[in-house]
């Protein structure tokens, strides 16, 4: 179980570095940082920049920049160092030694935002498993430091005695966490399934970090979900139920955000939150309409969603806060987006109204008796519909299923009581 630490009450003083090897854009890598970094609860003091073809082995920077930041950070009374990439044991423990502060890579960073998010079980065990799993091969790099660090960013999640025990314990920890979440998976799963059965239709609002999501979800549901102006600041799903305006109910998930450049095996830690977004009916692609790298976000989301399988389901891209533009008119769409904005509710009626265009047709349980010379609608059931019990009996075939549409009205009249 992971113990979250405090902050200070101060914000640390932290200074980003950026190694510009022309492999993405770095001013929109270097902005997303000062948000990561603020998110944690950190004050970013400045930035470095570097443009080196390759990153150095052995600092990431070079020597002659390594020096420049280490007086820096002594001049400028810096207290954090943020790599923007991942960091192998030997440079992370070259840094520290050369600047004599403690240093986190981007990894580390994005851990120690999750770890501040967790609210429930599943996500805090999703946390200690994804921190712990970081962790492990960088104990021979860190084992001194481990001791002195004392709280701060980079060091939330796992307390100190877990860290400091040899690599066995922090295994069978690993072991265990994963038996816990797979319980917690399994009870998830019983729940999707429950809500399939009883014709729960889902709609899922996923998107890049900071987009709004939290907010739209307040402003349909009254949810109260924690809506901060941060990064990550939801990490644990959270289902609530939104009556739409021709009376339908749909269940409304808001997920954890996203960033690009997200290490993968963050990715895998978090798939059950993705999966739960992926197994949606309905998908909002949610995007800040003021951010210059909209179309950027609204791709990145839809690489993922593509990547989880999500091709077949039907996907609305939603541009949100449209209040920080000049005008509603000048939002450029993207795709036969839908413009609006949670924060004053300008197109949330045009928002509904597309909800409720995408949804899958109207499905009902029904019972039916099929004679054997009608078996050929026993596959088309089971085709386009969904089979919760079947049994041959004397008459022929009964069938007792969730069907809609075409399948619904064939099977009419061969209708009978349901039992029980």
């Amino acid at each position: 179980m992971i113990e979250l630490q405090e902050k200070a009450e101060r914000p640390e003083r932290a200074l980003i570095v950026e190694v510009d090897t022309g492999e993405y854009d770095m001013e929109a890598a270097l902005a997303e940082m000062y948000e990561l970094t603020r998110s944690a609860g950190a004050e970013p003091c400045g930035a470095v920049t570097q443009k080196r073809p390759s990153p150095d082995p052995a600092t990431y920077v070079g020597s002659g920049m390594m020096e420049e930041i280490a007086d820096f950070c002594r001049t400028q009374e810096i207290e954090l160092l943020i790599f923007d990439c991942e960091l192998s044991p030997t440079q992370l423990r070259n840094i520290e030694e050369a600047a004599d502060v403690r240093t986190v890579d981007r990894t580390m960073l994005i851990l120690d935002i999750f770890a501040s998010r967790a609210r429930s079980r599943e996500g805090k065990l999703q946390v200690e498993l994804a921190q712990l799993r970081y962790l492990l091969p960088r104990l021979t790099g860190r084992g001194t430091q481990l001791s002195r660090l004392g709280g701060g960013i980079g060091t939330r999640g796992p307390g100190e005695t877990k860290l400091e025990t040899d690599r066995r314990h922090i295994r069978r920890r690993i072991g265990s966490l994963k038996e816990e979440l797979a319980q917690v998976e399994r009870r998830r799963e019983q729940m999707t399934r429950r809500r399939k059965k009883d014709g729960v239709i889902t709609v899922a609002i996923v998107g890049y970090t900071n987009a709004g999501k939290s907010t739209l979800m307040n402003l349909l549901t009254q949810a109260g979900v924690l809506a901060e102006d941060k990064l990550f600041a939801t990490l644990d799903p959270t289902s609530r139920a939104l009556r739409l305006p021709h009376g339908k109910t749909v269940m409304l998930i808001d997920t954890v955000g996203l960033v690009r450049r997200l290490p993968h095996h963050l990715v895998e830690a978090f798939h059950s939150t993705l999966e739960q977004a992926a197994a949606a009916d309905v998908i909002l692609n949610l995007c800040d309409a003021s951010s210059e790298e909209a179309r950027t976000h609204l791709e990145v989301t839809d690489e993922l969603l593509a990547s989880l399988g999500c091709g077949d389901r039907p996907i609305i891209p939603v541009m949100n806060k449209c209040d920080l533009c000049p005008g509603l008119e000048n939002v450029p769409a993207i795709g036969g987006t839908v413009r609006i904005s949670a924060k004053t509710g300008e197109g949330i009626d045009r928002l509904l109204a597309a909800i409720e265009d995408a949804l899958p047709e109207k499905t009902e349980r029904v019972t039916v008796l099929l004679p054997f010379a009608k078996a050929g609608l026993a596959a088309e059931i089971r085709r386009d519909g969904m089979v919760e019990e079947e049994e041959y009996v004397a008459e022929g075939l009964r069938v007792t299923a969730l069907a809609g549409g075409k399948l619904l009205a064939s099977l009419r009249e061969y209708e009978v009581p349901q039992e029980g």
